[in-house]
């Protein structure tokens, strides 16, 4: 990939920012399908794992099943589908481990900036270590893998605890040594981060309240997947867990779509579920948000463990407005006090576009919200660039494969026609006469309140992020790389078309 002014070709063909799930996902694919590829890896932390490592809290875990979570070419071995992070940081480190991925990840390095200049076709990537100094490198790819949140500033509700004696806490940022034994412990929220904490937390504590202003919708389900246990025990490993993960698939598909087309009818379900699982207990309004389901994210609730919190008198969960914080917890609304020794505040993150990198092109910083998506892995008129943004209506690596995979024929193509620089290429004409859509059709809070940061959305593909992975592993496995959008070039070229591009750098 050796631009033609330049004597030196960059350090690796492709950096991957972030040793999560995406970026090591993109490694292992870049291993088996685009092996004559150099790449590394960095990572601002000092262990790999992104998500589950960062996170703390008790009984972090994963709220889909790990036969969708994991990747399509490594089969989830443990016996519980629903899985906690020391299990999911297990099968990362396997893999980093045994496909070689490790010696090629720099941690400890947190991307600060990133210019792609188009007449050297390669990115100039500044990253800042632990101390504060300044390294540099060089790459003809940048591949994001860094997650979709602020991993410095989650989102603030803006409450006021100056008068609140206890001690305030947020699941980001959980200490190690928080003795929380026999504390009332108030945790303010109602997503899949206070659903998980709470039944955590209600076997320690002297009682755990879930705050929420708005009820959540939840799904019940057993933490071990019956069929997918019985498959492994007849049948290769390999082959248990694709039939386990073409089910789980179709399921999810099948059950978002349902919920859209039949919001009565699921809502009914999930309704009956919780109803069992509590009995008297139960009280609709706790469980019936103001929207349908899937509209926004349904919390996961394995094996029941809130309702067995619940009906053992450990956890509650409260609807209700908070008026202010007092020395002994929140009063609200209607005059109740809620006491509380400790508060912890789930009450969302902050999204952050491209990890916060201040991403140029040729000197002039890059607006995410002025490009639309291509492909839902790369963005209009920018070169050289993929990302992962995962799915918020099934796991976020079933993303994550297809666009490894996708950008490792890229990577081949471009080899092969011995080309530097990939852009898709989105005209002011084309431009003008595409038809936007909302980037995330869901009402999440966190989700609303970052849109005016989000890339562009159209209608109709290629330029557009979907939430249906059949159909966008069906559209990135069979539709033409060369669309007569994605352009192949040498470096210094500014031709429109692939052919034209290379036909004039020749």
């Amino acid at each position: 990939m050796l631009a033609p002014n330049q004597e030196t070709p960059p350090d690796v063909d492709v950096l991957i920012v972030g040793a999560g799930i995406s970026g090591i996902g993109m490694a292992a694919h870049m291993g088996m399908k685009a092996p004559h590829h150099s790449y590394a890896i960095v990572e601002r932390r000092e262990n790999l794992g992104g998500t589950w490592d960062l996170f703390r809290y008790p009984g972090i875990r994963s709220d889909s099943d790990m036969h969708t979570l994991g990747f399509d070419f490594e089969p989830w071995k443990h016996e519980k589908s629903i899985a906690d992070a020391p299990a999911i940081l297990d099968y990362l480190n396997t893999i980093v481990d045994e496909r070689g991925i490790r010696q090629h990840i720099r941690f400890g390095l947190k991307v600060v900036s990133a210019d792609f200049r188009e007449d050297e076709a390669r990115w100039h990537v500044e990253m800042e270590r632990e101390d504060g100094s300044r390294t540099h490198m060089t790459a003809n790819w940048l591949y994001l893998g860094a997650g979709y949140y602020d991993y410095d500033d989650p989102y603030d509700a803006g409450f006021d605890f100056a008068d609140y004696e206890g001690e305030v806490i947020h699941p980001q940022f959980w200490p190690e040594d928080l003795d929380y034994a026999g504390k009332k412990v108030l945790v303010v929220g109602s997503g899949a981060t206070a659903v998980t904490i709470v039944p955590s937390m209600a076997d320690t504590a002297a009682k755990v309240t879930m705050l929420q202003r708005t009820p959540t919708w939840m799904f019940a389900r057993p933490a071990k997947d019956r069929i997918a246990n019985l498959l492994r025990k007849v049948l290769p490993e390999e082959v248990a867990y694709k039939i386990t993960r073409f089910k789980n698939i179709r399921m999810q598909d099948l059950s978002f779509k349902t919920a859209r087309d039949k919001p009565e009818k699921v809502s009914e379900s999930l309704h009956k579920r919780i109803e069992k699982a509590l009995g008297e207990d139960y009280d609709p309004k706790d469980f019936s948000p103001p929207y349908n389901p899937w509209e926004q994210r349904v919390c996961l609730v394995p094996d029941d463990d809130l309702f067995k919190a619940m009906k053992a008198g450990k956890a509650e969960i409260v609807t209700g407005h908070i008026e202010r914080f007092e020395a002994k917890g929140a009063r609200l609304t209607d005059g109740t006090l809620i006491e509380a020794d400790i508060i912890i505040t789930a009450t969302g993150l902050r999204l952050a576009v491209a990890g916060k990198i201040a991403v140029s092109l040729n000197g002039e910083p890059v607006r995410f919200n002025e490009r639309f998506y291509y492909k839902g892995c790369m963005f209009s008129n920018l070169p050289n660039l993929a990302v992962v943004f995962g799915y918020l209506n099934a796991s976020w690596t079933l993303r994550a494969d297809i666009n490894s995979d996708y950008i490792c024929r890229v990577l081949n193509l471009q080899r092969q026609k011995g080309a530097e620089v990939v852009t898709p290429v989105l005209t002011e004409e084309a431009e003008a006469a595409i038809e936007e859509d909302d980037v995330f059709d869901f009402s999440s809070g966190y989700i609303q309140r970052s849109k005016h940061i989000m890339p562009r959305n159209a209608v109709r593909y290629p330029w557009r992020l979907n939430q249906d992975y059949l159909a966008d592993r069906k559209q990135l496995k069979e539709s033409p790389i060369e669309d007569g959008l994605l352009t192949f070039t040498r470096a210094g070229s500014n031709a429109r078309t692939s052919e034209e591009q290379l036909e004039a750098a020749e």
